[in-house]
Formats: structure tokens, C-alpha cells, sequence
């Protein structure tokens, strides 16, 4: 299980609405909150990111996106085991021809 979050979410969301609706600089306004710069821009560009896919109708939920990836994993590792498996199959079928 991770750390748990440092900032509240409702200081991260009200972080995130001053830069949006200030116009100033994300370096600027996380000084003036005292927090890294890095982490200030991280929470704007995930918000970004999370209004992009709202936006979006046919886009997947995080949870539609998890899945998906573990799906594709699986599928590429059952593909792997599908082909050992047929090698070997013409491997056993050679030694039983002779």
C-alpha cells in the first residue's frame, strides 16, 4: 500500500482552481503555497488530463484503463505460451514420424 497523500484533496483542488482561474505561472503559485513546483504541476496536468477524458464520452475510466492494460499483458503472455506450445507440439510430432 503506498504513503498516504501528503495534501488534502480539497487543498490540492483549490491548488489546481488558482492556477486555472489566476493565469499565473504554475512556478509562481506554487511558491505562494509553499509547495514544489513539481508536484503543483503534476496535480494540474492529471486534472488536465482527467477533464480531457470527461470530455470525451468514449474515453475509458481509470478503472477501464487498468483493466485494459492487464488484459493486454495477459494476452501477450498467453500468446508466448501459445506458441512454445505449438514448437513443441511440431517438435513431438517429428520424434514420433521417425
Amino acid at each position: 500500500m503506498g504513503r498516504p497523500a501528503k495534501y488534502p484533496t480539497e487543498f490540492r483542488r483549490e491548488a489546481i482552481e488558482l492556477v486555472r482561474s489566476s493565469g499565473r505561472p504554475i512556478a509562481e503559485v506554487a511558491r505562494s503555497l509553499d509547495i514544489a513546483e513539481g508536484t503543483l504541476w503534476n496535480w494540474v496536468k492529471a486534472d488536465r488530463e482527467a477533464r480531457e477524458r470527461d470530455a470525451d464520452p468514449d474515453a475509458l475510466s481509470e478503472s477501464e484503463r487498468a483493466e485494459l492494460k492487464r488484459l493486454r499483458k495477459e494476452n501477450a503472455q498467453q500468446r508466448l505460451d501459445m506458441e512454445i506450445l505449438r514448437k513443441a507440439a511440431a517438435l513431438f510430432a517429428r520424434e514420433t514420424n521417425r
